[in-house]
């Protein structure tokens, strides 16, 4: 049974404003704490090197016990200023599906000890409109989150997906998916095969990282123009960031790509992280033209779900999103959570906007018709800018 974080918890906190100053607390974590895929130290170099906005600060709060001085965890976050406010956020800037603190040990946090750690970092933190942070799971690889327990904490309108890898690897999908499903499933990986050889490949050296990379992005941007939507990998910085990424994930596995090839011709593609037997699956791209009728994406998705239970993988993450192929592989949904705290009555005003703003989406999103009607306006606004 693990240890239990004290009931009541007396804890302080420092504030640190660059990652150099913490180098060692947090590797301290990664290496012998719980710290996610998302939060590992390479990946959170790249977004403050790569992905923070102009005129943003880095804030990393360091909690310590008060009577023993012995790290308990790090928060990173970052505070900018939008729409005219000042707003303390998740260090993310989009490339972060969950927010979740580096802790520097297994033990169980109560919520008592998590609101006195919450309230520590509060303590340090500089002067902000609003604390606005998402995406916040539940659980961190099945430890209590600290920032789910606090009582500021509210359901958001996200949510995540992800499926038990258990069982017989050649009976995944069958056991898994809807039976409708599965038959959709096997026919469209057959129309794969009438098409030529089909080959999943895993891009393990530099060269096959730039090329398999490549396509990524070229689907990618292909099939947003086509939606009339915007991807971040429109921007040279966001796809800078995750190719340097995938190349430094090579020294340790923490950042997998692998691509759908049939013949000669990429049909899919899917970025990866890996993190205590777990695969999160974070950027999917597929061309629908190749092969007419068909799925490669889900082909791709499907084939890693095999591949990892081989491999001894034990989870695999769909990411944050409702799209309704996750549910017919057979995944299991949670609702993220979310802390808005307002400090200003600026603040207020700004946090109530966006709540205004998140009910309005909800809305349509609950109404088919609708949702279709303002996708195509917003494809068409999209278009006569571009």
């Amino acid at each position: 049974m693990l240890p239990e974080a004290s009931q009541g918890g007396v804890y302080t906190a420092r504030l640190h404003t660059s990652l150099e100053a913490v180098i060692p607390l947090w590797l301290q974590c990664q290496a012998n704490g719980m710290c996610s895929a998302h939060q590992l130290y390479a990946w959170v170099e790249g977004i403050v090197k790569r992905l923070m906005p102009e005129g943003a600060d880095l804030l990393v709060v360091e909690v310590v016990d008060a009577g023993t001085s012995e790290l308990k965890m790090l928060v990173p976050l970052m505070r900018r200023t939008r729409f005219g406010h000042r707003v303390i956020e998740w260090l993310s800037c989009g490339v972060c599906d969950y927010s979740a603190p580096l802790l520097a040990d297994k033990s169980l946090w109560t919520p008592q000890a998590a609101e006195a750690a919450w309230a520590a970092v509060r303590s340090v933190m500089p002067r902000a409109d609003r604390i606005h942070i998402t995406g916040i799971p539940r659980e961190i690889y099945g430890l209590a989150n600290p920032l789910a327990l606090l009582a500021v904490a509210r359901e958001s309108t996200l949510i995540t997906s992800g499926l038990v890898l258990d069982g017989d690897p050649e009976t995944l999908i069958k056991r898994k998916g809807r039976p409708s499903f599965v038959k959709t499933f096997y026919k469209d990986w057959r129309r794969l095969e009438r098409h030529g050889k089909v080959d999943m490949v895993e891009a393990n050296t530099p060269a096959l990282i730039e090329l398999v990379f490549a396509a990524l992005v070229e689907m990618r941007l292909k099939r947003f123009r086509q939606l009339g939507r915007f991807d971040l990998l429109a921007l040279p910085a966001v796809v800078d960031f995750y190719r340097n990424a995938a190349l430094q994930g090579l020294s340790d596995g923490s950042v997998r790509i692998f691509g759908l090839r049939v013949g000669e011709d990429w049909v899919s593609v899917q970025y990866m992280l890996v993190r205590h037997g777990t695969l999160h699956a974070l950027l999917i791209g597929m061309d629908l033209e190749v092969v007419p009728n068909a799925s490669p994406g889900l082909g791709l998705m499907g084939e890693l779900m095999v591949w990892g239970l081989r491999q001894g993988f034990g989870y695999f993450d769909l990411s944050v999103g409702s799209q309704p192929y996750k549910e017919q592989f057979g995944a299991e949904s949670s609702v993220l959570v979310k802390i808005d705290e307002t400090l200003t009555p600026l603040g207020k005003g700004v946090a109530a906007v966006a709540s205004l703003r998140d009910r309005a989406e909800l809305v349509v999103r609950s109404r088919p018709r609708l949702l279709k009607a303002v996708q195509g306006v917003t494809r068409r606004l999209r278009r006569l800018k571009s």
